[in-house]
């Protein structure tokens, strides 16, 4: 966490998914250190203890819930533990991802997995989440990806995934605006992380993602904190996009 804390969310309890490294570990710290306070989650309990720990030391609140987004008990359980330990859900973050499975069984399940992670467990955490967020409005944020829009070669899963999730934002804003619940989504371009080696660390990668801006999970933080910070009437059904190209 940076030195320099902030009360920019202060009061605010924020749950970020696939906590424990990554980008969302980096948007954890950043809130935590705005003064939320913030559920770290994931499927290994030593990173989310790990980062919790973190923002403990640093002086800020966090809790390590243990979750796997597309065991739908398991999302029941975590917010549950959210409003236990804190009374209350302000910002919710939707970053687990997929692009593979960590073991290969077949191309149909296999692609079926990477749907469930970056598709079906966000409309399952978004419907769990309502009608906490609905309570005082909040936010949901959706962390999308460029392949979306542009598909790479081996990536039909991904990019299908992210396309499809990129269209449940809109649809969200759209059911829960009168709600004050402001649903976006953040495509961050090239991130230098351990997922995201499968695309950015292979020798022929595509020459548009080569020549963008690659980035650290730091430099996704700013746009994290400004969608947390904006009014819940505010930016909805939008895409925020940190490509260093069109998407």
């Amino acid at each position: 966490m940076a030195a320099e804390q902030s009360t920019s969310l202060a009061g605010q309890v924020a749950i970020v998914t696939g906590s424990g490294r990554g980008i969302g570990r980096a948007i954890a710290l950043a809130y935590a250190n705005a003064g939320a306070q913030v559920v770290i989650t994931a499927r290994s309990q030593h990173q989310i203890d790990s980062v919790c720990d973190e923002i403990g030391a640093a002086g800020g609140t966090a809790i390590a819930v243990r979750a796997d987004v597309t065991n739908r008990a398991d999302v029941v359980a975590l917010v549950a533990q959210t409003l236990e330990a804190f009374g209350r859900l302000d910002i919710v973050v939707a970053n687990a991802g997929a692009t593979s499975p960590e073991h290969s069984v077949s191309p149909i399940d296999d692609f079926a997995y990477v749907v469930d992670v970056n598709l079906t467990s966000v409309q399952h955490l978004a419907l769990t989440c309502e009608p906490h967020l609905r309570e005082r409005g909040g936010k949901f944020i959706v962390m999308g990806s460029g392949a979306g829009r542009r598909p790479f070669k081996g990536g039909a899963s991904y990019s299908v995934s992210k396309a499809a999730v990129s269209m449940l934002v809109r649809c969200l804003a759209v059911e829960w605006r009168e709600s004050a619940i402001a649903v976006n989504e953040i495509v961050p371009g090239p991130v230098h992380t351990e997922m995201a080696a499968k695309i950015l660390d292979v020798p022929n990668i595509d020459a548009a993602i080569r020549m963008d801006w690659h980035k650290t999970p730091d430099d996704v933080t700013p746009l994290a904190l400004f969608l947390a910070q904006q009014p819940n009437n505010g930016p909805s059904g939008q895409v925020f996009s940190l490509l260093g190209r069109d998407l």
